[in-house]
């Protein structure tokens, strides 16, 4: 089943369960989902990956948003945001450890032959696209950096 088809089998059970924070934020990513699917250019399929796309970036807004909430002394938003995220972040792959991602990168940066941060566009290329979802983009960067740096 396309996670597609279980977000939307998931947006009838939480209308059951009558749980509402669960139904706002399945409800969001179903219409981005749709949205992605009848854009421009579109073949009117969302794989996977484009969905798990969507769901990062849905995910990243959310806990943006509740950051700026908390700075601005509105607690209340800020946890509505972050109960979001936290339904959104049920559908994603599961995230990478510090030492998952140390050795992930080791591999990819050995696999390019990457020898110091001059290589560093090739090495997160490919990084970015092998470890999407899995791991935050900035976090990449930055480990990234490190490792070239040595």
């Amino acid at each position: 089943m396309s996670l597609f088809e279980t977000i939307s089998n998931d947006i009838k059970s939480a209308m059951l369960a009558k749980d509402k924070v669960k139904l706002e934020a399945l409800r969001g990513v179903k219409k981005e989902f749709i949205e992605a699917k009848t854009a421009k250019g579109g073949n009117g399929e969302l794989s996977d990956d484009a969905a798990l796309k969507i769901l990062a970036k849905m995910m990243k807004q959310r806990r943006e948003s509740a950051a700026i909430y908390q700075e601005q002394n509105r607690p209340e938003l800020a946890e509505s945001e972050l109960a979001e995220a936290a339904v959104i972040e049920q559908y994603m792959p599961k995230q990478l450890s510090d030492e998952e991602l140390t050795d992930e990168l080791r591999a990819i940066i050995a696999e390019v032959g990457a020898a110091g941060p001059q290589d560093m566009g090739k090495v997160m290329g490919i990084a970015s696209k092998k470890l999407a979802g899995r791991a935050d983009g900035r976090a990449i960067s930055t480990r990234v950096k490190e490792l070239l740096n040595k």
